[in-house]
C-alpha cells in the first residue's frame, strides 16, 4: 500500500513538474519570440519601407513635392518679385565711370500696381507663358534646397528625440528650421539669384531698356565673368536671412501645428492634419520672410560694376535703411499678399505632395 501510494505521489510530482516546465518553456519562448518580433521590427521589415525612410529617398521626394508645387504657384512668385522692384524708379540715376545708369525699371515715374492688376499686366503685356519665367532655375534650385532643408531638419529632429517619433519643444523646432533653411538656402542661392534676373528680364524690355540675360545658362555665365564664383553668391546674406526666417516658419509651423493636432484632437496622420498645418505654415512663413525677402529681392536684381559690386545698395542693411528712409516701413511688406497667396498654396501643396507621395511608397508619416 505505502509503495503503492509512494509510486502515485510521485507520479503526481512528476507530472506537475513536467507541466511546470512546460509552461516555463512556452515562457521562454514567447519571451523569445516577443523579442525576436520586436528587434525584428527592424531587422526582418519588408525592403520597400527601409528604403522608403532612407535619406535619398526622402531626399528625392521633398524635390519632386516641391516641383509640383513650384510650377503649381510660379506665376505668384514671379508676380511678388515684379511688385517688390517697384520703388526703385524714384531713386535718383546712379552715375558710374561718366555714364549715367537709371535703377532698374526707372522710366518716369512708374506707376504702382497691385498683385492682380500686375499678373494681368504681365499676361497682357509680355505674354501668358511670361508668367513662368524664369521657371527653369527656380526648378533647380528645388534640386538643392527642397531636399536639404527637409532632410537636414528631419537628421536633426531625430537627434533631438527618440528617431523623430516625438513632438519636439517649440525652441528645438524653431532652432533645427533656421539651420536647415539657412544651410539649405546657401547651397541654393546661385540658383535663386539666375531666376530673379530671369524675372525681370520681361520687364526691362518692355521698358526699351537692352536685356541682361538671354537664358538661365546666358545668366549664370555672365554673373561668373563679372564677379567671379563669389559672383554667385551676391545677396546671399539676405536670402539665408529670408530662408532661415521662412523655414522657422515653414518647417517649425508645420511640424508642431501637425503634432499639437494629433495629440489634442486625437486626429490620426491623415489629408485633414496636412491641410490645416501647411496652411498655418504658409501664413507664419510669409509674416517671417516678407522683409528679408524684398531686401533679397532687391539686391539680387540691383546693377552691378565691372567687378559684380552692386551700384544702389552695399549691403542688406543699406538696403533695408534706404527702403524704409525713401519709401517708409510698409514698403519692407511690399508682395505680402502674393508671398502669403503663394507661400498658402506652395505650402500645401508641397506638403500634401509630399505626405502622399511618402504613403504611397510606404514610409511613415513625416
Amino acid at each position: 500500500m505505502t509503495s503503492a501510494t509512494d509510486t502515485a505521489q510521485g507520479q503526481q510530482a512528476s507530472a506537475s513538474a513536467s507541466a511546470s516546465a512546460s509552461e516555463s518553456g512556452s515562457d521562454e519562448s514567447s519571451t523569445s519570440v516577443g523579442t525576436g518580433s520586436t528587434s525584428g521590427r527592424h531587422q526582418l521589415r519588408p525592403v520597400k519601407y527601409d528604403y522608403a525612410d532612407s535619406f535619398a529617398c526622402t531626399y528625392i521626394v521633398s524635390v519632386v513635392a516641391a516641383s509640383v508645387a513650384e510650377l503649381a504657384t510660379y506665376p505668384l512668385d514671379l508676380t511678388k518679385t515684379r511688385l517688390q522692384i517697384q520703388g526703385e524708379a524714384a531713386a535718383a540715376p546712379i552715375t558710374t565711370s561718366g555714364s549715367t545708369l537709371a535703377p532698374p525699371g526707372a522710366k518716369g515715374n512708374m506707376q504702382y500696381r497691385g498683385m492682380v492688376a500686375t499678373a494681368f499686366g504681365i499676361a497682357r503685356e509680355e505674354g501668358a507663358l511670361k508668367l513662368w519665367q524664369g521657371v527653369t532655375p527656380a526648378l533647380y534650385r528645388h534640386v538643392v534646397y527642397s531636399g536639404v532643408r527637409i532632410c537636414s531638419y528631419d537628421l536633426m529632429r531625430k537627434e533631438f528625440t527618440k528617431n523623430g517619433s516625438q513632438a519636439l519643444p517649440i525652441w528645438k523646432s524653431a532652432l533645427c528650421g533656421v539651420t536647415a533653411g539657412a544651410v539649405a538656402q546657401w547651397l541654393a542661392s546661385p540658383a535663386d539669384l539666375v531666376k530673379v534676373q530671369i524675372q525681370m528680364e520681361g520687364r526691362r524690355r518692355l521698358m526699351g531698356e537692352p536685356p541682361r540675360v538671354h537664358s538661365a545658362g546666358h545668366a549664370f555665365r555672365k554673373i561668373v565673368q563679372r564677379g567671379g564664383i563669389k559672383g554667385l553668391w551676391k545677396g546671399s546674406i539676405p536670402n539665408v536671412q529670408r530662408a532661415a526666417l521662412v523655414n522657422l516658419g515653414d518647417l517649425t509651423t508645420y511640424d508642431t501645428i501637425k503634432h499639437l493636432i494629433m495629440d489634442r484632437l486625437q486626429m490620426p496622420d491623415c489629408h485633414t492634419v496636412h491641410v490645416l498645418a501647411s496652411v498655418c505654415a504658409g501664413f507664419v512663413a510669409a509674416i517671417m520672410g516678407t522683409p528679408a525677402d524684398v531686401v533679397k529681392t532687391r539686391i539680387m536684381n540691383q546693377p552691378t560694376d565691372n567687378k559684380g559690386n552692386g551700384l544702389l545698395y552695399r549691403g542688406s542693411v543699406d538696403c533695408l535703411r534706404q527702403t524704409v528712409a525713401k519709401e517708409g516701413f510698409p514698403a519692407l511688406y511690399k508682395g505680402f499678399l502674393p508671398c502669403w497667396i503663394r507661400m498658402a498654396p506652395w505650402s500645401l501643396t508641397f506638403w500634401l505632395s509630399f505626405e502622399q507621395i511618402r504613403k504611397m511608397i510606404g514610409a511613415s508619416g513625416y
